[in-house]
């Protein structure tokens, strides 16, 4: 007995996967012109200036993300649902192995190091929840709506990946897993007169957090002081404020046209981490606001393609992953544009398929990958076929 025949992938949504990864790895490129790197020779240790370092480390994992995306297209969308638990339980097991045996990387021991390669699991459990959510919640149907049998397993899902990424700490991934899980639970048909109380009863328990955690540091925290200097950064020109300064001053040097492509100078070790969470500043600086526009036009035509391919799919569970999906995307990105443009406050998180950041491309890839298996149940001939009967 034969299979039947799959469709075609959605090529728009695949060109858009492709021109965005290969923009973002010219940008990475510019931005890491003056990036240095701490070598051993011999009994100490220098400092080499090596531009090609991260742009090739970039690429490995674009190979290796676009060879993870093209098999997870060629699969069949209901195959990946008995995926779904043994992905959730490895996620779950390296969450819980990071703080023991992970490396520490700006204050959070969110890594784990492979032959000089970084992982971040955090990363990867965004997908795994979403995944597992959208199963979770076709397998109830109906039953979702009640609290007790549909939403309060999902919401103890959510908060058990949540606290174990917190105890890295990652703040920035565990915002992004919430938020994106709550869109899978509002498409899911949950109840709104549950997440109503629920979203009082957390920014009640937040403000008490935040309270005594001012009151423990004497009314001084840093922390608070880095959430809140986005109002007025050069307060802590210095401290607070340096990042998002550097990040303004960019976008001011480039202007409307730009300073022109590697020219800028905010990477040349005035703005901390332009190849990866401030690669939107680099790219205004040195493309000017009409770059920074055209860039912004076709992220979004990308994540309105991805968007298509979900609501076009019958399937509940594709249905929910696929918007669940473009919702990480889109949510990380929102994070990412809006810190850097003190338009929200800061937080380090990467502009997805565009930073530096193997574990977040990989991630992305494979969503893509999944998407574009949607998109292929969608456009199978005998559907094809149908929907031509009914024009």
């Amino acid at each position: 007995m034969t299979s039947p025949r799959r469709g075609t992938p959605d090529f728009l949504l695949l060109f858009l996967t492709f021109l965005l990864v290969c923009f973002g790895l010219a940008m990475v490129f510019s931005a890491s012109m003056a990036y240095v790197r701490t070598v051993q020779v011999a009994d100490a240790k220098i400092a080499v200036n090596d531009p090609s370092y991260l742009v090739i480390r970039q690429a490995i994992f674009i190979a290796l993300g676009t060879i993870a995306m093209f098999f997870c297209m060629n699969i069949d969308f209901n195959k990946l649902k008995n995926w779904v638990r043994p992905a959730f339980i490895f996620v779950v097991i390296m969450l819980l192995l990071v703080p023991v045996i992970g490396k520490e990387v700006n204050g959070a021991k969110s890594w784990f190091y492979i032959g000089g390669f970084g992982i971040q699991p955090a990363e990867f459990a965004k997908l795994a929840v979403i995944l597992y959510l959208a199963n979770l919640i076709t397998k109830k149907e109906d039953k979702f709506n009640d609290f007790q049998k549909g939403l309060l397993p999902a919401l103890v899902i959510v908060g058990f990946i949540s606290a174990l990424i917190m105890l890295q700490p990652d703040f920035g991934s565990t915002m992004i897993l919430v938020m994106c899980s709550a869109i899978v639970i509002i498409a899911g048909g949950a109840n709104m007169k549950h997440l109503f109380v629920l979203g009082v009863t957390g920014a009640g328990v937040l403000a008490v957090a935040v309270a005594i955690h001012l009151i423990q540091s004497g009314g001084k925290s840093y922390k608070i002081d880095r959430f809140t200097s986005y109002m007025n950064p050069w307060a802590d020109p210095l401290d607070s404020g340096y990042h998002l300064i550097q990040s303004l001053y960019a976008f001011g040097h480039g202007g409307f046209s730009g300073a022109g492509f590697g020219q800028g100078i905010q990477k040349l070790h005035y703005l901390p981490e332009a190849h990866n969470d401030f690669i939107f500043s680099i790219i205004g600086e040195e493309l000017g606001f009409v770059g920074a526009a055209l860039f912004i036009f076709v992220y979004l035509a990308f994540l309105w393609r991805g968007l298509t391919v979900a609501v076009r799919c019958q399937d509940s569970f594709g249905t929910l992953a696929g918007v669940g999906i473009v919702g990480m995307i889109a949510i990380q990105a929102l994070i990412n544009l809006g810190g850097v443009t003190g338009s929200i406050p800061l937080t380090g998180v990467t502009l997805p398929l565009i930073s530096y950041g193997g574990s977040s491309m990989l991630v992305t890839l494979v969503s893509v990958g999944i998407l574009l298996s949607l998109s292929r149940e969608y456009n199978k001939p005998e559907k094809e076929a149908t929907k031509k009967k009914r024009a």
